[in-house]
């Protein structure tokens, strides 16, 4: 309840922003004068802006599921597995939170991921690269650190963040659309082909603003986890955790769509404003700064 709040307050915050400083700039008289309704284009954005968000939010759990092939644990097969949920059973209980599922998917590289729509009903899935090439109490700190994540609701959070900045991309970029059709193409009547023009270049360069801004918050909540981790399972587990995935060169076993959701992620297409999470040595370093 307290999430599902929060999602309408921020809701109803990101179109009171807009609207004020549309007023304040006398862009909603501009709009009007020819003929958009700047309280529709509001709707029609945060509707665009949040229902992807939150679509992708809820299906999570079964994209993560399909796209790595992850195997949940319904029945433990073996020991490793009966330590796994057994693991991640005592967490979630230190935690806070309900049993999440508990999955295993087949991959050579060294990562992890959580991922879920509430923090009741999560998915944590494991490589077999990194039950392989990790100590156990090098596991159980990965393990903390994604129990961390659905613990402090990182992924309800970045879809909120993502549905604002999505909302900010598809109303603004229909504004710049507007204004470029009129003034320079001269447009008269309805939507010429300036609008539709200008409209996919400003989405482009914005939604590519907005992936910084998301990626900057992605990379917070590492820390946080690494933070939670730590406490979970102990700080010199979790730095040894994140030492192993540096012998691993911080591989990114996960599809791109999902590197946010790892442990370890990839190292940033374009540079540091794009990556979803910060250096290993810098997330080492905060967890032996007292």
């Amino acid at each position: 309840m307290k999430r599902i709040l929060l999602f309408l307050a921020t809701n109803i915050a990101v179109l009171a922003v807009l609207s004020v400083s549309m007023r304040l700039l006398g862009i909603d008289q501009y709009l009007a004068s020819t003929g958009q309704d700047m309280g529709g284009l509001l709707v029609f954005a945060a509707i665009l802006g949040f229902g992807g968000a939150l679509i992708s939010l809820a299906m999570s759990k079964f994209i993560a599921k399909r796209s790595t092939g992850a195997r949940v644990i319904t029945e433990p097969a073996n020991a490793q597995e009966a330590w796994l949920v057994a693991t991640v059973r005592r967490q979630a209980t230190q935690a806070g939170i309900g049993m999440p599922e508990v999955a295993i998917f087949d991959s050579p590289e060294v990562n992890a991921f959580a991922t879920g729509a509430r923090r009741d009903a999560a998915l944590v899935a494991v490589s077999t690269g990194l039950l392989r090439q990790m100590k156990q109490n090098e596991v159980e700190a990965v393990l903390g650190h994604e129990i961390s994540h659905v613990a402090n609701g990182d992924m309800v959070t970045l879809t909120l963040i993502q549905g604002v900045v999505n909302t900010f991309v598809i109303f603004l970029s229909r504004i710049i659309g507007r204004f470029v059709d009129q003034v320079i193409f001269r447009s008269e009547r309805g939507h010429g082909p300036g609008f539709f023009i200008t409209v996919m270049v400003a989405q482009l360069v914005l939604g590519v603003l907005a992936s910084i801004i998301v990626a900057w918050f992605s990379r917070q909540r590492e820390f946080r986890a690494d933070a939670g981790g730590a406490k979970l399972a102990g700080r010199q587990n979790m730095v040894a955790a994140l030492e192993g995935l540096q012998r691993a060169h911080e591989p990114a076993a996960l599809p791109d769509g999902m590197q946010a959701l790892g442990i370890a992620g990839g190292p940033g297409r374009f540079g540091r404003l794009f990556m979803t999470h910060p250096p290993l040595p810098e997330r080492i370093a905060a967890l032996r700064t007292p």
